[in-house]
């Protein structure tokens, strides 16, 4: 695969935004450029992983984080909450996929006690402020994963879609 980043810039942390809903195919193939894109900013120094807890993309990053701590030991996966009752409505195997995510994470901060309506939107700019490198799987203009790409770039954050790759 060719060089997947462009920029050699020292990195120390990533977050990922994605979309929750993931079609089957790119299911598929989004693990192993994920991994790839993790490995080469690993390698520019990255060793903190932030991921937000939501289902769809958030949750293949984090496994797929969890995964790489098995070749890199000294990685974190660094979890953001919006709020303690994230699962509230998830169904069980949802919410037993991010129960393990949780347990295995080096860290977990929660935004806000319960749900509030900029819960979501305060996490989001967690992430980005947090990150040095933005990993986004943005396939559509609208919603959340596309206002926190657009508030990635507006923080000139170095920008990574895999739908691109």
């Amino acid at each position: 695969m060719d060089k997947i980043m462009q920029n050699d810039t020292r990195i120390e942390s990533v977050c990922f935004t994605g979309h929750r809903e993931i079609d089957a195919t790119a299911a598929c193939f989004i693990p192993s450029t994920l991994k790839n894109v993790l490995r080469e900013a690993i390698a520019r120094g990255a060793y903190r992983f932030l991921a937000g807890g939501a289902m769809g993309f958030d949750t293949i990053a984090a496994l797929c984080v969890l995964e790489l701590k098995n070749e890199f030991p000294h990685i974190r996966l660094e979890l953001v909450l919006p709020c303690k009752n994230q699962t509230q409505r998830w169904n069980d195997l949802n919410r037993s996929v991010y129960d393990m995510i949780f347990e295995r994470a080096d860290s977990v901060e929660y935004l806000h006690e319960a749900y509030t309506p900029y819960c979501m939107h305060d996490r989001n700019r967690k992430l980005v402020d947090s990150a040095d490198l933005v990993v986004a799987y943005l396939m559509h203009s609208g919603g959340g994963t596309a206002y926190t790409t657009a508030y990635a770039i507006k923080e000139n954050k170095e920008l990574i879609n895999i739908c691109e790759l």
